[in-house]
């Protein structure tokens, strides 16, 4: 991949990164990336012509599931899902079919996408046409007026009876909205996720073989990754990237080296300083990159689909040796480049000097929030608790694949090579009670580009994100 080619590829400017991280939140949670990695043109053309089979797979799973339960016949009940997802349609529609069959309950999938998925709930609650239910995402100040303004039903209560046994103690901590939150919501539990999204780096073996690395044993700390990535730039091969827009997350996981999670979030609520040896010490892990030639074509892909561009050169073209992304990313692969069936992930290497235990950004994925305003709130309780149930979930992650929020429905002992680097670091993710300004992200996003192509130092960039804290 020439660099030519590859700034063709990239498209737009840093700016228009920069205007989507100022119009929304970028919390880091599956949501944020998953958004970027759906919404791109790649995915979604070959998603074209890979549907057929993802829709027969969950069909036919959900047929059996049918076959199994008891038919009962439509009692009269609609509910209406107004679905972020398009990854996850087929799958959701295959368990709407099943639940149907089980309850007479009639459920119908209505998938926006994740381009449309916010202007089409925005017109809704405009006109006061809500749907039952509605994609929950992680980005906190997307949703967050829509719950402010009794769009979602608080399921603290339901919680509290016994429902938080299907969620783990890190996402049911990620998912409540604490008193005091900077969006001045009241404090409660608005959504329930199905998926758990996690960070961690993708290698290709096959690249590693050519620079004489084995990558059957994955490199544990970043000195070691440099060091593989020297050698692969050496065999003429594009040894690491991440998309501009996820670098702030990339900065978030690697600082957790040195910062707890409470000192992470202090410094996005500009309680704690950004000019400090912690962050210091993450910025300057990109220069080390730099000058050891690991960024593929020296520069990170910038614009509106920029992770889109790095997950095609990593699925499709098969010239990358590595990139950062998303557990998201997994279903992805399946869908754009189903034969690409050789790539691992694996947990992103530990500082060689760090004082703590690395934890991955990420947390709670996608889910439902319920319009207490709708016709039938009670029975759209009904399905969002069966959706969160074990079985459910378990299909949700055989067919698209994602990482299931409920612990019982993950069995580890078999997960493929793809997911294990993900799965590894469910336990093991950050919880930051202040999500990290819009403002600040672009100042990360536009210094860490300007670290790599050596227009700023590291001191430099720190500077900007104490500006862009303040303002």
């Amino acid at each position: 991949m020439n660099r030519r080619r590859f700034i063709a590829l990239t498209g737009g400017a840093l700016t228009a990164a920069a205007i989507l991280a100022a119009c929304g939140d970028n919390t880091p949670t599956s949501g944020t990336v998953a958004t970027t990695a759906a919404t791109n043109a790649t995915t979604a053309a070959s998603a074209a012509t890979t549907a057929a089979g993802a829709a027969t797979t969950a069909a036919t799973t959900a047929a059996s599931a049918t076959t199994a339960a008891a038919n009962v016949a439509p009692n009269g009940i609609k509910l209406v899902l107004l679905n972020q997802s398009r990854g996850q349609a087929a799958a959701l529609e295959a368990l709407a079919k099943t639940y149907l069959a089980q309850t007479g309950v009639e459920v119908t999938i209505n998938t926006a996408g994740p381009t449309d998925y916010l202007q089409k709930l925005q017109a809704s609650s405009q006109s006061g046409d809500m749907p039952d239910m509605y994609s929950a995402l992680a980005k906190y100040n997307d949703m967050a007026p829509y719950y402010k303004a009794g769009w979602a039903m608080n399921l603290q209560p339901e919680m509290d009876k016994g429902w938080s046994k299907n969620f783990s103690s890190s996402v049911l901590k990620q998912i409540t909205w604490k008193e005091g939150n900077p969006q001045g919501l009241q404090p409660g539990i608005y959504g329930a996720p199905w998926e758990i999204n996690t960070y961690a780096v993708l290698g290709n073996p096959t690249i590693f073989k050519k620079a004489g690395l084995d990558l059957s044993t994955p490199p544990a700390t970043m000195p070691e990754f440099i060091d593989q990535l020297k050698k692969i730039n050496n065999s003429k091969s594009a040894p690491f990237l991440l998309a501009s827009s996820n670098t702030a997350l990339f900065i978030q996981h690697y600082v957790s080296n040195f910062l707890t999670d409470d000192e992470i979030s202090q410094t996005f609520g500009g309680k704690l300083p950004w000019k400090s040896d912690a962050w210091r010490n993450a910025l300057q892990l990109i220069v080390d990159l730099r000058d050891a030639g690991a960024i593929a074509n020296n520069a990170l892909p910038t614009g509106s689909s920029d992770n889109a561009t790095g997950e095609k050169e990593f699925f499709n073209v098969q010239d990358l040796a590595t990139y950062y992304d998303s557990a998201v990313s997994i279903s992805v692969a399946k869908t754009t480049a189903p034969d690409f069936t050789t790539f691992i992930s694996f947990p992103l290497p530990k500082a060689g000097n760090g004082k703590l235990e690395p934890r991955s950004v990420g947390g709670f994925g996608r889910g439902m929030a319920i319009n207490p305003k709708g016709k039938h709130p009670d029975e759209a309780l009904k399905f969002i608790k069966w959706m969160t149930d074990p079985a459910q979930e378990k299909q949700m992650f055989d067919t698209v694949p994602l990482l299931p929020a409920n612990p019982n429905a993950l069995d580890t002992s078999k997960l493929s090579p793809q997911v294990t680097g993900f799965s590894s670091l469910v336990d093991k993710t950050q919880v930051i009670s202040n999500p990290l300004k819009a403002q600040v992200n672009e100042a990360m996003q536009k210094g860490i580009q300007s670290l790599v192509l050596k227009e700023k130092s590291v001191d430099q960039v720190l500077d900007d994100l104490e500006a862009a804290q303040r303002s």
